[in-house]
């Protein structure tokens, strides 16, 4: 439920109740400061409230954007304030201070100073008439709102652009801000800002100008954000049944699906947008059902080359690890960077490095943006690629096309981002440093070595674990390539990989490169599955260790995107049941090396697959579905 307060003098005439009343609260009307604590008393702990200035002018969506945005536990704009239930004991507190004026002095110094340089909340949008100088004439809204920020409670200000939200004072500077709210299409306004702002060539170009429309159609049918996703969800899933069928009419309808889908995809975002209806358990759906969409058609095509006589499970393999190996350098590269602190030379702080740079300059010249982004094969472009090819070619060529792009995409990012880490001055913070530990995914093994070495290994150059880790995965991958399948060689190099995986954890992960460690470590486990799979040529092989990589892959995306949602990484008792990614590749090391190829191979991975996957599934939907975490709005990977 939410419940606003009006406050202040009443206007006649005006329909901010009924405003308040479509954003559905419950309105009560306060003649007092002293009238509106007894009101905020009354409303039950676990509501919503809004204290809102009767004299209030503006657009609709910026009510709506102060007033009902899940993510923020208070938010404002002028004359409107609201509170979710985790600050209302703050919101309580400063409403009585201001109320008894027992924070005068402090709310009010800090009240002058944002009406002065036109602070957030006080003076937002290009009606706001600039008459109040004085913090005794701000609304009540705003006087609370400054006092919850000095006692501490971080409260949001929207950016309303050309929106207005004014409290004006007098007929006239009402009527200049009721001409100011006219000149602005609220509805336009809502519907452009539903786009995400930064976004691939094809999206933005090709997908956002009509499915901006379908999300709004979407809103006014009552449809959620999470609705919209599972149908995207649905969509692609039959879209790789069709690109199974392994027939020219197939491919097509599994092409023009796939488009659709994706249209699907970018309308649930814009919904959410739109709307307003952000939360963790959607944000998790948006970014998970992503993975599955692309992954299941992968295996579609993969499913449909072999009714066709062409076997191309390596290949299909192949791209799914590529594609995951690259989300993870993104991923790494964001957490350790998303919160360090700039180095220090001489009092002065050291920001910037000769990348970002060049990074910028190429920014001011507006096409090589559309081109950067274009050719790092953004998620739009991706599946277009992928669509258009599977209705006019053959999956074989799909993913050699795929392989190329993402390859070529993978090595620009990240040679990027290495010189970006080998030149800027900065520090790793401490929840930084943990992040990468946790995107790790480290095992029991690689703890009992990290606990036996940590004193020695700290002691090393930086850059020494990650050569480390680069070595012991080398090894691994290096023996399944090369090396005979049924011999004890084979566990030798997973023993390796496991010993090399400890040294690699044993210090803290705040050298400049660390954040390549994870990937290293999904690199190999992938890689390592892939290679053994492929050259066992054992029929089944292959698509069990498809089966087993997606089955992990999920486990590791899951721990990226409990991370990106402030939820904290999984529990280690879920990482130690799975084993850590060094466990795994011993374990399969050992599976192939102690059984015939073709009695053993494909039916252990497969059993190693459908245990793994059932474990993961089940914490993580039991977490997603019970999570107490904030709402969040994951604007995604470009990727």
């Amino acid at each position: 439920m939410s419940t606003a307060i009006l406050t202040g003098t009443p206007v006649p005439g005006s329909p901010l109740e009924g405003d308040l009343r479509s954003l559905g609260f419950d309105v009560r009307t306060a003649p007092d400061a002293a009238a509106a604590v007894g009101l905020l008393a009354a409303v039950p702990p676990a509501d919503r409230v809004a204290l809102v200035d009767q004299r209030f002018v503006g657009h609709l969506h910026a009510l709506r954007l102060a007033l009902t945005d899940p993510r923020f536990p208070a938010a404002a704009v002028t004359g409107a304030l609201t509170a979710q239930p985790e600050a209302r004991a703050a919101l309580s507190v400063a409403l009585a201070t201001v109320t008894n004026g027992t924070a005068a002095n402090r709310t009010d110094a800090k009240a002058d100073a944002a009406v002065r340089t036109g602070g957030a909340g006080l003076a937002t949008g290009p009606g706001e008439p600039a008459t109040r100088t004085a913090s005794a004439e701000l609304p009540l809204a705003d006087r609370v709102g400054a006092a919850l920020d000095a006692d501490g409670t971080a409260v949001q200000h929207p950016e309303l652009g050309s929106l207005v939200a004014a409290v004006p004072d007098g007929p006239a500077a009402r009527e200049e801000a009721l001409a100011a709210v006219a000149a602005v299409d609220d509805e336009a306004v809502r519907l452009r800002s539903a786009v995400k702002a930064r976004d691939g060539f094809f999206t933005t170009f090709c997908i956002s100008p009509y499915s901006r429309y379908l999300a709004r159609w979407c809103a006014r049918r009552g449809l959620t954000p999470n609705q919209v996703t599972t149908a995207s969800l649905l969509t692609a899933l039959v879209a790789a049944g069709c690109a199974a069928t392994g027939t020219r009419g197939g491919y097509v309808a599994a092409g023009l699906l796939l488009l659709f889908s994706f249209v699907l995809d970018c309308t649930d975002g814009q919904l959410a947008r739109y709307s307003l209806q952000y939360s963790t358990m959607g944000a998790w759906l948006d970014a998970t059902f992503d993975r599955a969409k692309e992954y299941a058609y992968y295996a579609g095509l993969a499913l449909g080359a072999a009714r066709g006589g062409d076997d191309v499970w390596a290949l299909a393999l192949a791209a799914m690890v590529l594609q995951s190996v690259r989300h993870f350098v993104d991923f790494s590269f964001n957490e350790a960077n998303a919160d360090s602190t700039a180095a220090t030379v001489n009092g002065k702080a050291v920001v910037g490095t000769p990348t970002t740079a060049l990074s910028s300059r190429l920014d001011s010249v507006g096409w090589t943006v559309w081109v950067r982004r274009m050719i790092v094969l953004p998620i739009g472009e991706r599946w277009a690629m992928i669509a258009v090819l599977t209705a006019l070619t053959t999956p074989r060529i799909v993913f050699y096309a795929l392989l190329a792009g993402c390859a070529f995409a993978a090595c620009y990012t990240t040679a990027g981002r290495v010189l970006r880490s080998v030149t800027r001055k900065a520090v790793r913070t401490d929840r930084a440093a943990q992040a990468l530990a946790d995107l790790a995914d480290t095992g029991p093994l690689a703890e009992l070595v990290a606990r036996a070495v940590r004193r020695p290994v700290r002691a090393l150059p930086g850059v020494l674990p990650l050569l480390v880790a680069l070595a012991g995965g080398a090894a691994a991958v290096g023996v399944a390539a090369f090396g005979p399948l049924d011999s004890p060689l084979l566990i030798l190099g997973a023993l390796v990989y496991v010993l090399t995986s400890g040294i690699a954890v044993a210090h803290r992960m705040g050298g400049p490169l660390d954040w390549l460690v994870p990937p290293v470590f999904r690199a190999t486990e992938y890689g390592f599955l892939l290679v053994l799979a492929a050259r066992a040529d054992v029929p089944g092989a292959l698509p069990a260790a498809f089966g087993l990589v997606a089955a992990v892959a999920y486990h590791h995306y899951d721990t990226v995107y409990r991370i990106r949602g402030g939820a904290g990484a999984p529990p280690r008792g879920l990482v130690r049941a799975l084993g850590g990614h060094e466990g795994r590749t011993l374990l399969v090391a050992v599976l192939a090396a102690l059984t015939t190829a073709e009695s053993g191979l494909a039916p252990g991975l497969t059993v190693i697959a459908v245990l793994v996957a059932v474990i993961a599934l089940a914490e993580s939907i039991r977490f997603w579905v019970s999570s107490g975490a904030p709402a969040v709005h994951d604007e995604g990977e470009t990727a």
